[in-house]
């Protein structure tokens, strides 16, 4: 019986197509690369093109350039150099990039220079034309907050507090070679009372060394241990004070920044790959959400998320010209001062405050019988009752500024008698009569958010919210394994932020 050979199909690299295939037929009709030419294609580009100039040699046209750059970050292919390679071999880049090589160069002064202005148009027109769809309000947001790590070394912070105990350890040197100064002066160099050193700068540590240095260095009673002291103190002193007064320019309310991107400051970070709890350089990045896709993002340098809700709305409001009916945050933004902004705009605040979830659960609540917000209140009298009965009377009140200058009005009443009371320690802890800080204005916004998170609409919007802008964090920091700014600097990282969320957006849309 002869033998029988298996069948192949025809295999000949060097066969000539009469009608070679182009780069169009090759690429399926619903693939997400057509989505993103299709609205790259549809938006108008006319503020990038103004960042370029009408004389010169040629450029590559931006149009393309965004096209790559965009489709780049919707694929996970965020460095310049991987897109110079897939504008090479990658039939999808190709096909947009009209077989046109930019090389890595190109791609990221493209990115850091050219989108620098234009950037958040495109993002803009790319919500409007979600708007449009029908697929997305601008008007209903969920917002939330996270924290990225920046593309800075990890060991190159500079702490506020570091720099405040070396001023004062430089002080309290001052001092004390000054007293010293005092006690071996001639009477011609007779050494006043020391400084006030409660502020201290560069002009007022060169002339207190420059008058120590009059009186020390000619006085031959002065010791050697002193001289070499006043020698370091001479040599160092007035350019570190310079180092410290720039980097406390550069600190500004922050805590602490890293050298290597001073704008990046060390935050906790819940993806921590070292694993040991550290803090790293990093930025937060705040972004609100309709049906998962990103309508808004700002980048705050600020860990905390309470004081980055009042830029977040400025920015909305000059990106779109209105105001958003509602906004659902969880309780990272329920301060007084935001409750107040929201307000003011005629937002309704489906917010959150810091004690909500525990007055849910009656079982919590029980473990608290003494507190503030147990006491009875008499209108009529302006006081409270306390556990005992007697009443707690109004002795004034004060002014409390935050940190953002915020000024806050806070009522004290105190107790007649507790010396003798029964529940004397269980109530309260304090020695004398107990005393409580009452903010009015709080608890009616507290009220407020109480009354509209429990109704029908508020229980809904609460578990959107967990649906809808937290899976976008999970989606761009796991799925797509974006955890690490690839720029530096606030304008960059917020340039590389706006990629993304016009990415996260094109791939919704196509998905």
């Amino acid at each position: 019986m002869a033998k029988r050979f298996p069948t192949f199909k025809p295999y000949n690299q060097h066969q000539i197509m009469m009608l070679p295939p182009s780069l169009d037929e090759l690429i399926v009709k619903d693939h997400p690369v057509r989505v993103v030419n299709a609205v790259i294609d549809s938006i108008n580009i006319d503020p990038l093109l103004s960042s370029y100039q009408s004389i010169g040699c040629s450029s590559y046209h931006p149009q393309m350039l965004l096209k790559v750059l965009i489709y780049g970050y919707v694929t996970n292919v965020y460095s310049s150099r991987k897109l110079e390679v897939a504008c090479k071999e990658n039939i999808n880049f190709m096909w947009l990039s009209a077989m046109n090589y930019p090389d890595h160069n190109t791609i990221n002064r493209f990115r850091g220079v050219r989108l620098k202005e234009a950037l958040r148009t495109i993002f803009e027109q790319v919500v409007k034309l979600l708007v449009k769809e029908g697929l997305i309000s601008i008007e209903e947001l969920y917002t939330d907050g996270t924290k990225i790590e920046a593309n800075a070394n990890k060991y190159t912070f500079v702490w506020k507090k570091s720099i405040q105990t070396n001023k004062e350890k430089m002080k309290k040197q001052l001092a004390e070679i000054w007293t010293y100064a005092q006690t071996v002066a001639d009477k011609e160099d007779s050494l006043p009372d020391p400084p006030d050193f409660t502020t201290i700068n560069a002009e007022k540590v060169k002339e207190t060394v420059e008058k120590l240095n009059s009186v020390l260095t000619k006085n031959k009673q002065a010791s050697n241990k002193a001289k070499a002291k006043m020698r370091y103190i001479s040599k160092n002193f007035v350019e570190q004070i310079k180092k410290y007064e720039h980097q406390e320019d550069i600190l500004g309310e922050r805590n602490s920044y890293s050298k290597t991107d001073p704008q990046a400051t060390f935050m906790m970070m819940k993806e921590d790959h070292m694993q040991n709890g550290q803090l790293k350089p990093g930025y937060n990045v705040q972004i609100s959400t309709s049906n998962q896709y990103i309508v808004n993002y700002t980048i705050h340098s600020n860990p905390t998320d309470t004081r980055t809700l009042k830029s977040h709305l400025e920015q909305f409001e000059k990106s779109y010209g209105i105001n958003p009916t509602s906004i659902t945050a969880d309780a990272g933004y329920g301060s007084e001062e935001n409750y107040d902004l929201l307000q003011q705009r005629n937002i309704k605040p489906f917010v959150k405050y810091n004690m909500f979830d525990t007055q849910q659960h009656q079982a919590t609540s029980d473990k608290t019988p003494f507190s503030v917000e147990k006491l009875f209140y008499q209108k009529e009298h302006d006081s409270y009752v306390c556990p005992m009965g007697q009443d707690m009377r109004y002795i004034g009140s004060i002014i409390k500024r935050t940190s953002t200058g915020y000024e806050q009005r806070i009522k004290r009443y105190q107790a007649q008698c507790c010396s003798n009371c029964p529940l004397n320690g269980k109530c309260h802890k304090s020695k004398g009569n107990r005393t409580i800080e009452v903010n009015e204005n709080l608890n009616r916004h507290r009220f407020k958010a109480f009354t509209l998170l429990n109704s029908e609409e508020g229980k809904e919007k609460r578990k959107k919210r967990c649906f809808d802008v937290e899976p976008v964090f999970g989606n761009i920091k796991n799925n797509h394994k974006f955890k690490r700014f690839m720029l530096r600097g606030k304008e960059k990282v917020e340039i590389e932020w706006g990629l993304l969320a016009i990415a996260q957006n094109i791939r919704k849309k196509s998905a």
